[in-house]
């Protein structure tokens, strides 16, 4: 009798382990799932223009912005616009199979289609009003066709791209904005079985587009404003090591001679854009492209006494000046970056060579952190000194005064980096995937923020047409914080599915 009334307790108590409902008895999966749903809804109903996103929106979907002004026929691609809301829509749809998601994710892919430059990748926005839109070199549309394309001369590379002479056509690396387009297309293209012509197309041409564009080096720059056909010239950009120059300007020469980039993860990012797309099309072309951005990270390593890596380089591989705010400089920040992009490599590839600069860097990084516990996000090269600069943009080791606009003071993440590095050297057993007690825990709050109509809404600004700042009553939508939130419920949810 007492094993009859025990049963049923032990078949609830599993149930609701499975579901999620022993740590939180106020959701579940179908719960879950129609949240997401009314989020997708929200967003693709309301505030999409096109098909696309921005990164703010008034709650009506009149007014947004993203580093500059969206709107109804503007649309952001650099995150969190764009791509990282489709993808997130994607995923989504991965962990809830419910189709809205994938439709919506296919309004963004058509909406970057609409947007991909002839020189191959994405520019900042998007442009749909017709009259801007004939001034702009879209690859489909009008003002497209690979036969209207206008080649890079020798001998290629950032001495022909710093010209700026197609200003219009020009590709961004930077910032994310070309690679998580191609990372979310590429993911989309795979979940459409390789059958939507035109998302298919657009993933392939901006990968060829990238993979010409790399230097001989392993390199990726900032930008380019040209169709590459083929790679730059080896001639013109051989293969070095980093060294230091023997002086550099400490005033900025607004000189623009860095070619190769690991600011704003420009190279770390095509390097993750490459590993996932030789997965998603199984073509090792994609492989060998980032086991050479690796070999770029292996070089670019300074000499001792400062094993760590700066921003940006020249064709001599020495560090030099970007913005006025960017010295040739140790970077605490890309730093961890690139050794965070080595693991990675490591765990991809078996091969040890992209494990050997991370122990003297990490040794480096951990004997510079600031009594904070931060790091500088710039170190003088060779004295060590950090370097910061004041509201004048005028070199200085106070930091007391610098700019709000700009990270001189960066997060240490050197704990976590070491204990990757030191389970990898040992051989140690993967780290374990969150639990689904633990995902459980962050589902609540954001079920709990989310309005009856699917939004969540954030108390800041948005800025209106004309770039004024206009902060309604009831708050914002916040693209990045729709990706984080969706991120939450999918986790949960694929999670909750796995353990049935």
């Amino acid at each position: 009798m007492r094993i009859a009334l025990l049963c049923p307790a032990l078949a609830f108590l599993l149930i609701s382990v499975r579901m999620g409902t022993a740590q939180d008895p106020s959701f579940t999966q179908q719960s879950v799932r129609q949240a997401m749903v009314s989020a997708t809804s929200f967003m693709r109903d309301q505030i999409a223009d096109h098909g696309g996103y921005a990164y703010v929106s008034s709650a009506d979907g009149k007014y947004s912005n993203g580093e500059g002004i969206a709107g109804p026929d503007r649309i952001w691609v650099q995150p969190p616009g764009t791509p990282a809301v489709g993808m997130a829509m994607l995923q989504a749809y991965q962990a809830s199979g419910d189709k809205v998601h994938l439709d919506a994710a296919i309004d963004a892919g058509n909406a970057l289609v609409a947007g991909q430059l002839r020189s191959g990748g994405w520019g900042y926005s998007i442009e749909f009003d017709p009259s801007l839109r004939k001034k702009i070199p879209y690859r489909v549309g009008p003002h497209g066709g690979k036969d209207q394309i206008t080649p890079t001369p020798s001998p290629g590379g950032w001495t022909v791209w710093r010209q700026g002479k197609n200003k219009a056509n020009k590709t961004l690396i930077d910032d994310d904005t070309t690679p998580a387009s191609i990372r979310f297309l590429a993911k989309l293209d795979q979940e459409l079985g390789f059958k939507h012509q035109e998302i298919h197309d657009a993933a392939l041409y901006a990968l060829q587009s990238t993979l010409n564009a790399q230097y001989p080096i392993g390199a990726w720059g900032h930008n380019y404003d040209r169709f590459q056909p083929s790679p730059p010239s080896e001639s013109f950009y051989p293969i070095l090591r980093a060294s230091y120059p023997k002086d550099w300007p400490r005033k900025w020469p607004n000189a623009w001679n860095g070619c190769y980039g690991l600011n704003d993860r420009i190279t770390t990012n095509m390097i993750e854009t490459m590993l996932l797309a030789a997965d998603v099309y199984d073509d090792d072309r994609y492989r060998q492209s980032a086991i050479r951005g690796g070999d770029f990270l292996v070089n670019a390593q300074m000499p001792m006494p400062q094993p760590a890596w700066a921003q940006q380089y020249d064709e001599n591989m020495h560090p030099v000046w970007e913005r006025k705010f960017e010295p040739p400089a140790i970077t605490g920040g890309e730093s961890q970056d690139v050794i965070a992009t080595l693991l990675k490599l490591y765990r991809e590839t078996g091969q040890e060579r992209f494990l050997q600069p991370i122990g003297p860097a990490l040794k480096y990084l951990r004997n510079s952190l600031r009594k904070d516990g931060q790091l500088a996000r710039y170190y003088e090269l060779q004295t060590n000194r950090p370097l910061y600069f004041d509201k004048e943009y005028q070199l200085t080791s106070d930091d007391s005064n610098v700019p709000d606009h700009y990270g001189f003071i960066v997060e240490s993440k050197l704990e976590p980096l070491d204990r990757e590095y030191q389970r990898l050297i040992n051989a140690g057993p993967e780290p374990k995937s969150k639990s689904l007690k633990t995902l459980a825990k962050a589902v609540a709050p954001v079920l709990a923020a989310q309005r009856s109509d699917g939004a969540w809404l954030t108390p800041t600004f948005v800025r209106d047409g004309d770039g004024k700042k206009v902060t309604p009553a009831e708050g914002v939508v916040e693209s990045a914080v729709f990706i984080k939130n969706m991120r939450v419920l999918a986790d949960w949810l694929a999670a909750a599915k796995r353990v049935r």
